[in-house]
């Protein structure tokens, strides 16, 4: 297997168009965001497999890029997040863009009382989990991340991005990391599916040059077509996105969930599966995840959580994570599901699954 080196391109053409103008070290002190631990936690959003573009630059510290601003974030001592902008073309436009990316709008307080009134477990889990947010990334960069996410591990995923990240215009360094404005639609399509494959991204390969040649070819130009799904449903955002190479249902989800407003998108994976039939539809353990139960599980979810579904599966994903059970309390990992509930969740379940069959 070849190491995510960067291959010999120099994309000196592509950066041939001068980059805005940076205001170096913007501001050099941590000013407040005025968020606190409970609407934001940064270990429980960034390092959770919703991007993987953001460092960790110290102690309750995270670092990125949100377009050309170079921001880092962290908690006080007090829980509240603060954050400096290290580069930037305006302190004002960076502020803004950045509430923009963490979805400060939504309020987790009112989604999380409106998810526990449902769900007792959730409500347990909400004490220990405070803070896991959904962001909302630019749809290019989420599209690509995701592209290069399938049947990969979180390690390698991460060197992918990194060598995709590398290609844009530098910003900075925080920490002796050297962080980059995303490339362009139109700068990524300088690179080859071979230079991609000496870099080690294998059949992913065919996938990101061909997903941006088609961009390229939409109405507009692609980072536009994206930004247009946002005003779509659901289904017609999943189904545009499928039209791309190696985007599937699952990766569409995630892109509608993590950058198109599609709040209750269920990315449905094995993992997704086993928590929703050990704590949802448990009539359906043990069965196999086919394509028809995909939709039955997010109407599951839907169902269950209302319209901001994706938010709380979000957070029931993080409890799964090896890093998150080892601190919970052992009896979270096997509550009991209420009988009524569980009689409930059964009426509802034979339900859409009769509308199922007869679908078919």
């Amino acid at each position: 297997m070849h190491s995510l080196r960067k291959p010999p391109i120099i994309m000196k053409t592509t950066r041939g168009t001068a980059a805005p103008p940076l205001c170096t070290n913007t501001n050099t002190k941590w000013a407040p965001l005025n968020i606190s631990q409970s609407e934001l936690s940064l270990p429980l959003t960034f390092p959770t497999g919703q991007t993987f573009r953001w460092k960790q630059t110290g102690h309750l510290q995270f670092s990125g890029t949100i377009g050309p601003h170079l921001i880092s974030l962290k908690h006080h001592l007090n829980g509240d997040v603060c954050y400096q902008i290290h580069q930037s073309p305006s302190e004002a436009d960076a502020k803004s863009a950045l509430l923009d990316f963490l979805n400060a709008g939504i309020s987790l307080a009112q989604l999380w009382e409106v998810f526990s009134s449902s769900d007792p477990r959730f409500a347990e889990l909400a004490k220990y989990l405070a803070g896991a947010r959904v962001l909302r990334q630019d749809p290019f960069e989420c599209l690509l991340q995701f592209l290069c996410s399938s049947n990969n591990n979180i390690a390698r995923i991460t060197k992918m991005v990194d060598f995709i990240s590398s290609l844009g215009t530098r910003l900075g360094h925080v920490e002796g990391f050297e962080f980059h404005q995303f490339p362009s639609v139109e700068m990524l399509s300088m690179v080859s599916e071979a230079d991609l494959r000496k870099a080690g991204f294998g059949y992913r390969a065919k996938y990101l040059t061909g997903t941006v040649n088609a961009l390229q070819s939409k109405p507009g130009g692609g980072a536009e077509w994206l930004m247009s799904l946002r005003k779509l449903d659901l289904q017609e955002a999943v189904d545009a996105l499928c039209t791309l190479p190696g985007v599937g249902p699952k990766v569409a989800a995630c892109i509608s969930l993590f950058s198109l407003d599609q709040h209750h998108a269920i990315p449905v994976d094995t993992h997704v599966w086993q928590i929703a039939t050990k704590y949802l539809i448990p009539e359906l353990a043990g069965t196999r995840l086919t394509p028809k139960l995909y939709s039955f599980v997010e109407e599951a979810f839907v169902s269950k959580y209302g319209k901001y579904a994706g938010w709380a599966q979000t957070l029931l994903f993080i409890a799964e994570l090896p890093s998150q059970k080892a601190i919970l309390p052992s009896d979270l990992c096997d509550i009991k599901v209420n009988k009524s509930t569980k009689r409930k969740d059964r009426e509802t379940c034979n339900e859409a699954l009769s509308r199922l069959w007869n679908l078919g």
